[in-house]
Order: structure tokens, then sequence, then C-alpha cells
């Protein structure tokens, strides 16, 4: 009876392991960018599109703000305007690289010890004016970009690409900047 309990706990803790690990992954025929600078990267992003999500539901004027942890990782703070609620929401998370630091993959977490991945498959290497991120799989998308618009030419170029990886561009929102609309 013994050894049927340790194993099970020992496929329970395998489950577990390939659960957590699938959250750092990158989705297939994704391919995280090479070269990648962390002290460029770092600073004010805004969110242009993004598909819908339970965690930033409704909100308008998304900003990701990085800079650098004592420890190393990145701290990640994520603000959005709730015209619904009147309020700005803002979640403080932290990010690690899963590999090299010029590999643009890496994992972020605002849930204690959950981490899901973060992968830059996309970025203006040469300005670091813009960007496209997914997550561990194709249910998570997000245009960034160090202004709150982009041009056409941008625009269509990531739609390109994201639809060339298997993305769905129809579902994405696109997000609202217009001072008049956050108090």
């Amino acid at each position: 009876m013994m050894k049927i309990a340790l194993s099970v706990k020992a496929a329970l803790l395998a489950i577990v392991g390939m659960a957590i690990a699938g959250c750092t992954s990158t989705p297939d025929n994704v391919t995280p960018v090479k070269g990648f600078e962390l002290n460029r990267y770092l600073g004010t992003w805004y969110e242009i599109a993004r598909y819908d999500h339970s965690f930033e539901e409704g909100l308008s004027h998304v900003t990701a703000q990085y800079s650098m942890r004592d420890d190393g990782g990145v701290k990640v703070i994520n603000r959005g305007y709730s015209a619904q609620e009147g309020t700005w929401d803002e979640a403080e998370g932290k990010a690690y690289f899963v590999g090299e630091p010029s590999i643009a993959h890496l994992k972020v977490s605002f849930f204690g010890p959950f981490y899901a991945s973060y992968v830059v498959m996309k970025l203006d290497k040469e300005n670091y004016q813009y960007a496209l991120v997914t997550g561990p799989d194709r249910d998570y998308l997000w245009f960034l970009a160090r202004s709150k618009t982009i041009s056409d030419e941008t625009r269509d170029a990531l739609l390109s690409f994201a639809n060339q990886k298997g993305y769905d561009t129809d579902k994405l929102i696109w997000v609202d900047h217009d001072p008049a609309n956050a108090n």
C-alpha cells in the first residue's frame, strides 16, 4: 500500500511539474527574439491592442512599466483605467529570464509562486519602439509601443506577423488612450 501511495504522490508531483513548466513554455511556431537587450526594453510601454482577459477586462489607458529589481529580476507594474469603476487599477509583478538574458523569454508572476511565460516574439530591435508579446500559448497576445499610437504600417506588419504565427487577430481589443476618456 505504501508503494502505491508513493507512486500516486510521484505521479501528482510530475503532473504539477509539467503544468508549471507548460506555463513558462513558448507556443508552437513561436520563437523568442534573440539579441534581446533588457536595458533597452526597460521603461514605459503602452498597450496598443490585446486579447481580452478577466485580469484586464474593461481597462483602457493600459501601460506596463518595467524596471530592475534588487535581486536582478524585473519589476513589472501594469496600470489601467476602469471607466465603469472610475478608478485606476494597478498590479505589481516580477519577471525573470527563463534562460539566457539575450533571449526575450521571461517568466512573470503577479500571484506568489505562480509564473507564466512572457515571450517577446517580435521587436523593433533598432529603436525598441514596438513589441509583440505572447504568453505560454495562443490565448495571450499584446501589441506594445513606446507611444500611445503606432503607424498604420507598423500595425499592419504586427497583424501580419501574428497571423503568420497562428494568432486570431480578429479577437484583438484596441486599447483606448484618449485622455478625455479617463479622469
